[in-house]
């Protein structure tokens, strides 16, 4: 058999098993055409030119599904686990044009090179479905809702994909102060990277069938100046969803403690200790500079003293 033969084969063998979802990127397609009408025609010979480029492009069309991941690859990957698939390929693809190889290298190269992308794409999506859906960790939605988008391999489109749990969070208690603000928090961590998310609604809760709207827009957050005794009791927040049902619901039980009792500490009269400090007239305090000259003039009197008593002993 023709040895040029063999290696199409071989190169259609390799694709044929590495199947991925990066011909859903544009930049791959536009590699693929660069690759066919810039490198080929000097790298290649005209009558292997159509044939290796068909069996490129009709095998990379099918990197739709993984079969030696069958039984828990679902066909569908994020966002940032394509990303970091088509940046690998068009990597790959650029060394080896920059390499300059031709004819059999050529094909023997892109061979090797879509051989070690499987295993590279393999080990993205495994770390992809290892985090949990939306590439994140599984616990960065403890609770709710979390719509993610995601690309189906299979058609190349995104579509809302639902991680459910419980949708309700709890209860929290919160604790705060008469006369004081009173802040509920209904966000999440992985409400920034959710999807189809509408807007957040606040209650007050009066009971089992009772309830109150006080808020409803796109802050998560929910603030009441200067509490009361009756503003305790229940409220609720949600997080609604493009579809139906909440994303999240939080319960919250306020408790309004007494006011605090802020005990002040006496400032000291400084009026006081400047009338005290102001009664003493400048003259009433010694000058240092003036105790030197007040000590010379004493000794030259003592010494006048001493010397006319001298000559009158004399």
């Amino acid at each position: 058999m023709d040895p040029q033969l063999l290696l199409v084969g071989a190169l259609a063998g390799c694709l044929l098993s590495a199947r991925s979802c990066v011909i859903c990127d544009r930049r791959v397609l536009a590699a693929l055409d660069s690759l066919d009408k810039e490198y080929l025609p000097t790298h290649l010979a005209p009558e292997r030119h159509r044939e290796v480029m068909e069996m490129i492009r009709q095998t990379v069309r099918n990197f739709r599904d993984l079969p030696y991941l069958e039984d828990t690859f679902m066909g569908v990957i994020d966002e940032a686990t394509m990303e970091t698939s088509v940046l690998s390929f068009l990597r790959s693809v650029r060394l080896i044009r920059n390499s300059g190889v031709t004819d059999d290298t050529f094909v023997k190269e892109f061979s090797w090179m879509l051989t070690l992308e499987k295993a590279a794409f393999q080990g993205y999506v495994a770390w992809f479905q290892r985090k949990g859906e939306g590439g994140r960790d599984h616990d960065a939605a403890p609770s709710g809702t979390m719509l993610q988008l995601l690309i189906w391999c299979s058609n190349c489109k995104k579509q809302l994909h639902a991680c459910r749990k419980s949708r309700d969070c709890g209860v929290r208690q919160i604790n705060v102060h008469e006369k004081e603000d009173m802040i509920l928090d209904c966000e999440l961590n992985w409400h920034k990277f959710s999807q189809g998310l509408t807007n957040y609604s606040f209650y007050r809760v009066w009971g089992s069938n009772s309830e109150t709207l006080l808020y409803k827009g796109g802050r998560p957050t929910l603030t009441q100046r200067l509490v009361m005794p009756e503003d305790a009791g229940n409220y609720r927040c949600e997080l609604g969803t493009v579809r139906s049902g909440p994303a999240t619901v939080i319960h919250f039980q306020v408790t309004v403690l007494p006011e605090r009792v802020i005990e002040e500490i006496p400032k000291p009269n400084i009026g006081i200790q400047n009338q005290r400090f102001g009664s003493l007239s400048r003259s009433d305090c010694p000058k240092p500079e003036n105790e030197p000259r007040s000590f010379l003039l004493k000794m030259l009197t003592w010494g006048f003293v001493f010397l006319i008593m001298g000559f009158t002993t004399a």
